[in-house]
């Protein structure tokens, strides 16, 4: 049986000055930003928000993260985060992202990106993702 083509979601931004350095060009410390941005929307969009996991006692905690710049952005750039879901595990979940602007020529690609997060309980201690919760994401993920 082959997998399923992973849903992706897209989220839109518009880069402020205040994520600029001096010369204009975004601080590669906001990619991640912008990726959590995306990841959160997406995690709302196809089950409960953060918030409502968090209420539940499970918290996603990033363990790893990884980028890597293609291009740069600039101020006032009109930037899509598009995310999916490229693994869904028993405790852990790992997230893909591709950071693009348009451009006159066309759609310019800026970073690709990924981050893994485990299911945690309020102790801090790892912990399985719900069944249900599991299930759902592991459709998303094609898997």
């Amino acid at each position: 049986m082959s997998e399923a083509a992973p849903v992706t979601f897209t989220a839109e931004l518009r880069v402020r000055y205040a994520e600029t350095d001096q010369m204009g060009v975004v601080y590669h410390a906001h990619y991640l930003v912008w990726c959590e941005v995306a990841r959160t929307e997406f995690i709302r969009s196809f089950g409960p928000s953060y918030a409502e996991l968090e209420r539940q006692g499970l918290f996603l905690a990033v363990t790893e993260a990884n980028v890597r710049y293609h291009a740069s952005a600039r101020y006032d750039d009109a930037i899509r985060v598009q995310v999916w879901l490229e693994h869904v595990g028993t405790r852990a979940i790992t997230f893909a992202y591709r950071i693009t602007r348009q451009d006159a020529d066309g759609e310019k690609h800026l970073a690709s990106a990924s981050t893994r997060l485990v299911g945690v309980g309020p102790d801090g201690r790892p912990r399985p993702l719900p069944n249900e919760l599991r299930e759902r994401l592991r459709t998303l993920a094609g898997q």
